[in-house]
């Protein structure tokens, strides 16, 4: 009980943003982050990484697997995406400091929780970035391979070099990203509508829904979750959001509800103007469905957009994957350089300038598809900590039921099994290595230093 009450403690202190150590000993000085970011700036920042680069290309792969079904899929991602943000809008809520779950788990169960949850974040975001980097460079640029990769480096630095400046410039570019995808996706509707050719028989009836099965829906709501899982970023911002403990819980669900209904008005649309069959052979679905529709003089709008709802979701995703990676590093779980915060933008430059380097290599060497399923991983198995994590917390923190987080957790583990098994073993090797060279280092370091093995991460 005293451990809660320290951790209780801990929490009002940043809430409160008065002096004293954080979790991994952050002062309220030269370490703290600033709060500027108020309820509408959290909600934008959620949708501007989940109404993003996956509605204009998960579609695709979800009607490859599950045919009609996606739709099922889509529900289903949501319904866990649903339990997943109740739980993390609850931690939030005690714990409002960045790093999200690799904080609530270190709080709640121990430092190989919270490392667990903080590697997957990492790595699964990181590849993330590279997805949407190249679904940029794929809609706006036109040409060779190496031409793309090249434009979607130069996009990966010239928005890492915009979160260098300070989180309120993120939140005035994500507001403007965000506002002009809707707008084209609205757009894209309502062309398909207007069109005259989208038919209800594209769909192929009761019998359609089920031809992918039980496993072909549930791996679509896998990659389907690729696209929903943004609401993170409110999360992982919470040091830098104005009364968290009111903002977070209030915009996270915001957030998702918005993109829940986009999705499925979006993906009822395509299906009806091209159905299932066109979609999973389409690389760029949207604009194969408005073309199927009868609207083809909408796909360079389409395209459009693409390249801009990807540049919303890429300068989101690295504003998240800093703070946690500047969490970490308050820890000692990643190099203590990138815990460094700049002092006049307050903001991780360190962390955001590794992650930028990280990225670029991957767009450098990634396959897209690949990479989609490898981020997936990462993020059910970070948001299957959550819901552990929100699971232990005292009745005076909760705001909804347990039940709700047991069915989080057996969710992501479930859409983590239905991934292709390529994803499965791409991940469970990339946890073997985090989980392996943590060990290695901590045995390095001995049980007397500040980490080691017998104090480490409460040091």
């Amino acid at each position: 009980m005293a451990f809660r009450r320290r951790n209780r403690g801990r929490a009002e202190t940043a809430a409160s943003g008065s002096a004293g150590p954080g979790p991994g000993g952050p002062s309220a000085g030269g370490d703290r982050l600033a709060r500027r970011l108020g309820t509408g700036d959290a909600v934008l920042i959620g949708l501007g990484s989940m109404v993003g680069a996956g509605v204009f290309a998960v579609f695709g792969p979800a009607a490859r697997v599950a045919g009609t079904g996606l739709l099922v899929g889509l529900v289903v991602a949501a319904v866990v995406a649903y339990c997943n943000a109740v739980a993390s809008a609850q931690l939030a809520a005690v714990y409002p400091m960045s790093g999200g779950t690799y904080v609530y788990g270190r709080e709640r169960l121990g430092p190989w929780w919270g490392f667990a949850a903080g590697w997957g974040f990492v790595v699964g975001k990181t590849a993330s970035c590279a997805a949407m980097a190249l679904t940029f460079a794929s809609y706006a640029v036109p040409g060779p391979g190496w031409v793309r990769r090249a434009v979607a480096a130069a996009a990966v630095v010239a928005l890492a070099s915009l979160n260098y400046r300070g989180v309120t410039r993120t939140a005035l570019l994500t507001r403007v990203l965000v506002v002009a995808g809707l707008a084209v996706l609205a757009v894209v509707v309502a062309g398909i509508a207007a069109g005259g050719q989208a038919s209800a028989a594209r769909l192929g009836g009761w019998t359609a829904v089920g031809e992918g099965g039980v496993h072909g829906v549930l791996q679509a709501a896998g990659l389907l979750f690729f696209a929903f899982a943004g609401y993170a970023r409110i999360a992982t911002m919470g040091e830098e959001v104005r009364d968290p403990a009111r903002t977070i819980p209030r915009a996270i669900p915001v957030a998702l509800f918005i993109a829940v209904a986009v999705y499925l008005v979006v993906g009822a649309a395509a299906l009806l103007a091209a159905g299932p069959d066109v979609l999973a052979a389409a690389a760029a679905p949207l604009a194969a469905a408005v073309e199927a529709a009868g609207a083809g003089a909408l796909a360079p709008v389409v395209r459009a957009g693409a390249a801009v709802a990807s540049l919303g979701a890429l300068l989101a995703l690295i504003a998240g994957i800093g703070r946690t990676a500047l969490a970490m590093a308050r820890h000692r779980d990643l190099p203590g350089w990138l815990a460094a915060v700049h002092p006049r933008y307050r903001v991780p430059h360190h962390a955001e300038v590794a992650v930028a380097v990280a990225v670029c290599a991957l767009v450098a060497a990634a396959d897209l598809r690949g990479v989609i399923g490898f981020s997936s991983f990462g993020v059910l198995v970070y948001y299957a900590v959550a819901n552990v994590c929100a699971f232990t917390q005292p009745a005076a923190d909760r705001r909804r039921p347990r039940a709700l987080n047991v069915l989080g957790a057996a969710g992501c583990v479930v859409l983590v099994a239905a991934l292709p098994w390529t994803s499965v073993l791409a991940g469970a090797a990339m946890f073997a290595v985090g989980l392996g060279g943590r060990w290695l280092l901590l045995r390095r370091r001995g049980p007397g230093a500040p980490g080691g093995v017998h104090n480490a991460g409460y040091g």
